[in-house]
């Protein structure tokens, strides 16, 4: 028994390596675009740059909750860090597709798991994009060195490492449980954008979170949609508290455990309603 599930296992190690080898390949075709689309995703950056400076000069202030101007910059260039790492262009409007053809009978049949393999393919899609990515992310950092305080200390360094992993499982994941709705529901569209909207806000990608008022932030604190931007920003500048610097990653890895578990029910009981007809 202890032989068979350990060749079991690693029949399956096998099969991630070479999903995960494949994948990988497929996306170093497009080590250009990827290092041209780095670049073009700092120009709005400018437009920010331009309107957070008429911001603190009409506010005739130099800090607006706890923010000073350059703090602001260099906020929105980590949080473009921190959506390279947490966004999934086409996740969830991919997995509704592939239920709503009927694509998604090839992992019914096939002893190969959908969520595992999307895994796999977006892990593979950004190792292929940060090692062609990281010269023009390094080239704008350094040109923008002065507008941050300097280098955090080692613990910091290694939460920010670790909210930018966990970004991505957790929008990974998230986006998956949307993409799922595609069982009851044939047309998620809809509902996609609404989520996309309220992520465009409620997540930091707009303005640092800190800036709004009472009892929104309260509410906003309570939402996962704060570790996809503000959160590995707001770590690295050092606005979280250390005494809650901890307890916060423990909350989105809690988030993370809920979006696995869910994607899991909702994929068991998906495939036990889902009907496909023809050939």
């Amino acid at each position: 028994m202890i032989g068979a599930a350990a060749h079991n296992a690693k029949t399956r190690l096998v099969a991630w390596w070479v999903i995960l080898r494949t994948a990988l390949e497929e996306r170093l075709v497009y080590r250009g675009d990827f290092a041209l689309g780095t670049l073009m995703r700092f120009l709005p950056i400018i437009t920010q740059i331009f309107l957070w400076n008429a911001v603190f000069a009409a506010a005739a202030a130099s800090h607006i909750s706890g923010y000073g101007f350059r703090d602001v910059v260099a906020y929105y260039l980590l949080t473009m860090l921190s959506r390279a790492f947490s966004s999934m262009p086409g996740l969830a409007s991919g997995i509704a597709m592939q239920i709503r053809t009927g694509e998604v009978k090839k992992f019914l049949i096939q002893p190969i798991d959908m969520i595992g393999f999307l895994l796999l393919g977006r892990v593979a899609h950004k190792l292929a994009y940060y090692s062609v990515a990281i010269l023009p992310f390094a080239f704008v950092f350094y040109l923008c060195r002065g507008y941050f305080p300097g280098w955090p200390d080692a613990e910091v360094l290694l939460a920010y490492s670790l909210t930018l992993v966990m970004g991505f499982l957790l929008g990974f994941f998230l986006e998956s449980c949307i993409g799922l709705i595609g069982f009851w529901f044939l047309e998620v569209t809809s509902l996609l954008f609404v989520y996309m909207l309220l992520s465009f806000f409620l997540s930091g990608h707009m303005f640092p979170l800190d800036m709004l008022p009472a009892p929104w932030n309260a509410v906003v604190d309570y939402l996962p949609l704060k570790y996809l931007a503000y959160f590995p920003g707001a770590v690295f500048l050092e606005k979280i508290p250390r005494d809650q610097l901890w307890r916060e990653l423990a909350v989105e890895a809690c988030w993370i455990i809920f979006f696995v578990g869910l994607s899991r029910i909702m994929w068991w009981r998906g495939t036990r309603r889902y009907s496909g007809y023809g050939g």
